[in-house]
């Protein structure tokens, strides 16, 4: 089977840039999804499994690391993967993503101490981060402009999908056969990708014929973002004027800035400076960035308010979140059908981030005393407005920019995105710890608490609250650390106690939704900036028919 292609660089056509028969194309995209829902879901798998894992290896201290070392990875290396496979081809860097995938999951399994699971899941991220971003490009590649918007939503979906059945999967297997095989399953349905990927995508390129790596720019680049994602990592339990946050965040800037520099001068740069002067690139980039605030907020907030106030297990608090999760799915495979069929999407992406707002307001309304039908009525609105930023933001790109640039750009847009997740959370995390701060004395005082005794636990400090805000039975929690002497005056008040921290916590999670309201009207705006066209093939890009090559699936 040969693969053509069939972009030609002095008209418009609704052509695929590489076609392939339409069976083979189906059996590529089956693939590539599964190996997108394994990535996806194991940011979420581990979560119900980490208890466990703490228990057997120890290491507390690094609990965190078991997340950040993956989401540090796989961020910095998306990029990167993404240009080389403009450089040399999708098929050749998406095996060597899922390779690497697979051998860092294997070294996960093995772990028998936690710094040495932190370093696997940071192997894991790295072969991760090809994944997503590589996939979305071989839909650009292998399907015409206006074919693309029904594939893509369903990447969405996927990852809806991921974060719904991460923590059943991650609890029944760690209660059942134990917590290791959360990262041997990755094996043998990895091995399968592989192999599905190998015999079904061909061995093309879009490139020139002798590609250049920008070995600078990737060590700039890495040595730039590190400090940054570390320091706003850090911003969760920090000051911004701690070095350990805004000391590494000014470092990295200042890294950032001579890599822009040398990028400038580059013949093939990591990150190239003209696709943001292509106004679908830029403005999807920045809109992306902002609607990420929202997104990340109500998917990290409100677990832990199911959790803290609602009384859910870890595993229930993920289900707690369906209907966000729901109203995604539906809205990202629908908005992707409407733009295949229309060819629009400047109104379409304008009232989905309209809709986005209205939820995350309706959000900022949640008390401890909210009945669960109406949270999940707004979850549910949230999640219709969130699901098309996964979706059409893509495709505009996609149809946007330069044939040779594909890869590239869709690999850039997936990075600014959980940029600005990371970004949202450490600006939703300092305003959700000051809010807890200043509402509890308040709301000791209205559950009729002694001063003597809300002051006291309200004065306490941030490691006093995460002690008062825990899962599980707080008010025994609270009797527990109370001196025995007093503990007969205290425990009258213990209902009271209680509900003061629970609503005192339910406000500060409302609170956090604020900037995503602020972030979704302003990505509205830049919306209305995007000059809408029927989905179509750019003209104004040189013919990649040097760097394709016509090769069977094998290669060969």
């Amino acid at each position: 089977m040969s693969v053509t292609s069939s972009y030609d660089e002095t008209a418009f056509e609704d052509r695929a840039p590489i076609e392939l028969p339409h069976p083979v194309r189906m059996r590529v995209l089956y693939a590539v999804m599964v190996g997108i829902f394994l990535a996806a879901l194991d940011q979420t798998v581990v979560g119900t499994a980490l208890p466990r894992i703490i228990t057997d290896l120890g290491g507390n201290n690094l609990y965190t690391w078991a997340f950040t070392a993956y989401l540090l990875t796989s961020t910095i290396s998306g990029p990167l993967y993404g240009k080389l496979s403009d450089l040399f081809g999708r098929r050749p860097i998406f095996l060597f993503g899922i390779g690497v995938f697979m051998f860092g999951s294997l070294l996960a399994g093995l772990s028998q101490e936690m710094w040495q699971l932190v370093g696997a899941r940071g192997v894991q991220g790295l072969g991760a981060g090809a994944l997503f971003p590589i996939a979305l490009a071989v839909i650009g590649d292998l399907f015409a402009p206006s074919e693309r918007g029904k594939y893509q939503g369903l990447f969405g979906a996927v990852f809806g999908l991921s974060v719904l059945v991460g923590p059943a999967i991650g609890g029944i297997i760690t209660d059942t056969i134990g917590w290791p095989f959360v990262f041997f399953l990755n094996l043998p349905i990895g091995a399968a990708v592989f192999i599905a990927v190998w015999r079904n995508l061909p061995a093309y390129h879009l490139g020139g014929e002798r590609p250049k790596i920008d070995y600078l720019g990737a060590v700039l680049f890495t040595g730039a973002l590190v400090p940054i994602l570390v320091g706003l990592t850090n911003k969760r339990g920090a000051d911004w004027t701690d070095p350990a946050v805004g000391g590494l965040i000014a470092v990295g800037a200042l890294i950032l800035a001579l890599f822009v520099f040398v990028e400038s001068r580059t013949d093939e740069p990591i990150v190239p400076l003209e696709l943001f002067r292509v106004r679908a690139f830029s403005v999807s980039v920045a809109a992306v960035f902002l609607a990420a605030f929202g997104f990340f907020a109500t998917v990290v907030f409100l677990p832990r308010w199911f959790q803290v106030v609602a009384g859910a297990s870890a595993t229930e608090s993920g289900y707690q979140i369906l209907p966000l999760l729901g109203g995604l799915i539906i809205s990202a495979v629908a908005s992707g059908q409407i733009v295949s069929r229309t060819g629009r999407y400047r109104l379409l992406i304008f009232g989905a981030l309209t809709v986005m707002a209205i939820g995350l307001f309706m959000l900022t309304h949640l008390e401890a005393t909210t009945p669960l039908p109406v949270l999940w009525g707004w979850m549910f609105v949230t999640g219709l407005g969130v699901g098309p930023t996964f979706a059409v933001f893509t495709l505009v790109v996609q149809n946007g920019v330069p044939v040779a640039r594909l890869g590239t750009a869709t690999s850039n847009l997936t990075f600014f995105q959980q940029v600005g997740g990371t970004v949202g959370l450490a600006i939703t995390g300092t305003i959700f710890g000051s809010r807890l701060l200043e509402e509890l004395p308040g709301q000791l005082a209205a559950a009729g608490v002694p001063p003597e005794i809300g002051g006291a636990l309200a004065g306490g400090g941030p490691g006093s609250l995460d002690a008062l805000t825990g899962v599980g039975d707080l008010g025994q929690a609270i009797l527990a650390a109370v001196p025995a002497g007093i503990k007969a005056q205290v425990e009258p008040f213990i209902p009271g106690i209680v509900d003061a921290i629970y609503s005192a916590f339910s406000i500060a999670t409302a609170s956090t939704f604020t900037p995503g309201i602020v972030a979704a009207v302003v990505a509205a705006g830049l919306v209305l900036l995007l000059k809408e066209a029927p989905a179509r093939a750019p003209a104004t890009v040189a013919s990649p028919r040097a760097g394709a090559r016509s090769a069977d699936p094998t290669g060969s």
